[in-house]
């Protein structure tokens, strides 16, 4: 049954998801940084997370050329930095506070957790680079709620029951 890459991505959107942006540093040592929608662990021995991103993306260069990362997963409040690093027309990180990880990875302050892991393989998956990391150092805050994206738009949770 054929279908268009608007019908893909409207069904794949009704898939409600948390929110996070990778952040690197590049070759010349800055912070580098994107909202990514595919993240997900892996496995849990080794520790082992993915997300996605496209081969074309300006910040491509620095997770395939670095071998630390960080994944940093979005709070409630911040809608405003999940669009600031899915821009290409914006400075990414004009106003944005962060602090240096393990490895110098940036860890973007006021996040529900982050991961900081060590790139161990990356896969080809059409238009995006799948890229596979060992976590390394990781970090949670239980009193913070996530950022929730769904059917392009971002919304809050809400305990059921």
């Amino acid at each position: 049954m054929p279908f268009d890459h608007r019908q893909f991505r409207d069904v794949m959107g009704s898939f409600a998801t948390g929110v996070a942006v990778a952040t690197a540093r590049d070759a010349a040592g800055r912070p580098a940084g994107v909202t990514v929608s595919s993240f997900t662990s892996v496995s849990l021995d080794p520790p082992l997370i993915l997300f996605c991103l496209e081969w074309v993306a300006e910040t491509w260069p620095a997770f395939r050329d670095g071998t630390h990362f960080a994944v940093n997963i979005l709070a409630e409040g911040q809608a405003a930095t999940s669009s600031r690093f899915a821009s290409v027309r914006l400075d990414r990180w004009a106003g944005v506070e962060y602090r240096e990880g393990l490895h110098g990875c940036p860890l973007l302050t006021d996040s529900v957790g982050w991961v900081v892991c060590r790139k161990e393989t990356v896969h080809e998956g059409g238009d995006h680079a799948i890229i596979v990391g060992r976590v390394e150092a990781l970090e949670s805050d239980p009193t913070r709620a996530p950022l929730l994206h769904f059917r392009g738009a971002y919304g809050r949770f809400d305990r059921a029951g």
